[in-house]
């Protein structure tokens, strides 16, 4: 699905990243979302490296990047030190400044990037997402039922993780099938998607990036109040997706946006990428010129 592109394990401060680097020209960083992996990217990332070094990796605790143990502050995967992985590797690929379009949870790490290392981040592109403490603020019962993962991954360990252990490939499938119930991956995405969540330690670690999410990811977004986004913001949500529920997308982001913020419907579900990949494209292609 990555032809062309170059396998890397690259070390950081934390966990070992997996990494696949592929293209020429200005960098490009690509975070994934959940139960997923970098493959996600895998209708767009080689038209993108037609114009850019596309860097795609999996998240720490996904896919095959190392999966730290959480504990019960939930640091671990706290968005910030999810955020600074990232930093790392692409400063280990030899790149100070770059490009970031994210998705789900890797919008979520791209988010407190953008934040916590704003001379990094030269343009942001977040995917169905809005900030974590608006979503929780605009909780009620049409929302909560949408995203009621939020709720049950959170619950004490090792409940979900035993669970979803039961039978993951029935989790990821009902997961990725998300509110529009139908499933619009290739056969070779899905099996990569199962393959990656039958590991233990990627449940745990996934458990564990809700949980943060939910604790420590509040406290540290409760002490930046006040930060703004510096670099030029797009948002793209899904018009299929939970995200419609909160009417004003870009309104959301502009709060957290120190300049104009661009935002865009797409024809798809939560899944952009895979969903509507030629809309991405051009989005992506335009946007991060």
């Amino acid at each position: 699905m990555f032809e062309g592109f170059v396998e890397r394990r690259v070390a950081t401060s934390g966990p070992t990243i997996a990494a696949w680097v592929g293209g020429s020209g200005p960098p490009l960083l690509l975070l994934h979302g959940y139960p997923q992996t970098h493959v996600c990217w895998h209708l767009v990332a080689p038209a993108l490296a037609q114009h850019f070094t596309v860097v795609a990796t999996d998240l720490r605790g996904y896919g095959d990047s190392e999966k730290p143990p959480g504990d019960k502050t939930h640091m671990a995967y706290s968005k910030r030190e999810m955020a600074k992985d990232q930093v790392e590797v692409m400063a280990a690929l030899g790149f100070a400044r770059f490009r970031v379009a994210s998705h789900d949870r890797g919008a979520r790490v791209a988010h407190r990037m953008a934040l916590d290392h704003p001379e990094r981040v030269e343009k942001l592109a977040v995917m169905d997402i809005v900030p974590t403490r608006e979503v929780f603020a605009a909780m009620g019962q049409r929302l909560a039922t949408a995203y009621y993962h939020w709720f049950f991954l959170i619950q004490p360990a090792d409940f979900p993780e035993h669970v979803i252990g039961q039978d993951p490939d029935f989790w990821v499938e009902r997961s990725l099938a998300g509110i529009s119930r139908t499933l619009p991956f290739s056969a070779e995405a899905l099996a990569e998607y199962r393959r990656c969540f039958r590991d233990p330690a990627a449940i745990h670690a996934s458990c564990e990036d809700y949980r943060a999410g939910a604790s420590i990811d509040l406290m540290h977004d409760e002490a930046d109040l006040d930060a703004r986004i510096a670099c030029p913001l797009m948002v793209l949500w899904g018009a299929r997706a939970a995200l419609p529920h909160f009417h004003d997308v870009e309104g959301l982001w502009q709060a957290r946006a120190a300049g104009t913020v661009e935002g865009h419907e797409m024809p798809a579900g939560h899944f952009i990428p895979e969903e509507a990949p030629a809309e991405t494209i051009a989005h992506l292609l335009r946007f991060m010129a």
